[in-house]
């Protein structure tokens, strides 16, 4: 299994051989580390802990200190489990995709604050004429009849955003291994600076 840790950049557009546009992502990956190799015995399960992005000694906590030792001080620790054969202090980069690789992307959304109904659900609100009053873009009843409660998961305002996404079967379209830099078809969660997750297969 393939995989790798970077922050998105930015999007482009990327012309292929037939002369066809595609937009595309623009990430700094890499390079990372192993830090731990976990196994079923000591810990239950099967993973690799990596590490990316350098850190301040200062904001560093000496537990973290006395686990990295050698390898660097690390601004994020992730893990991935089914990762095949590693050792602590392997290092990757952007070298191990290649293009034309598959990939599956996860990443922290934007948030985006409290919203209603009609940005966070897509309501189409209510009608704007016929003695509709200050209720344009209302959710309407919630059950006041009825069962004479609110059930639970029915779609109301709240905080939009700052979730956890994953899209699948993207493509990689350039993958620099100088610059380690990968460029990615199509759009990715989050924001400039977001801590991206890319695995292959």
């Amino acid at each position: 299994m393939k995989f790798i840790l970077g922050t998105k950049q930015h999007m482009t557009q990327v012309f292929d051989e037939d002369g066809k546009v595609h937009p595309a992502t623009v990430l700094n990956a890499g390079p990372i580390v192993v830090t731990q190799v976990k196994d079923d015995e000591t810990d239950g399960y099967s993973a690799i802990q990596v590490g990316f992005d350098e850190k301040k000694e200062k904001n560093v906590s000496k537990p973290l200190k006395g686990h990295l030792k050698d390898l660097g001080l690390f601004r994020y620790l992730r893990e991935f489990r089914g990762a095949g054969e590693y050792k602590r202090g392997d290092k990757m980069d952007a070298s191990v995709f290649e293009k034309g690789d598959v990939v599956e992307v996860s990443a922290i959304s934007k948030g985006k604050g409290f919203q209603g109904v009609v940005k966070r659900h897509n309501f189409s609100g209510g009608r704007r004429s016929h003695g509709n009053k200050h209720a344009e873009r209302q959710g309407g009843s919630i059950g006041a009849t009825g069962p004479q409660r609110v059930f639970k998961g029915l779609k109301m305002p709240g905080r939009m955003g700052t979730d956890r996404v994953t899209v699948k079967n993207l493509k990689v379209l350039i993958a620099d291994k100088e610059k380690n830099q990968l460029v990615i078809k199509g759009a990715i969660p989050g924001r400039r600076g977001t801590l991206v997750e890319v695995r292959g297969k």
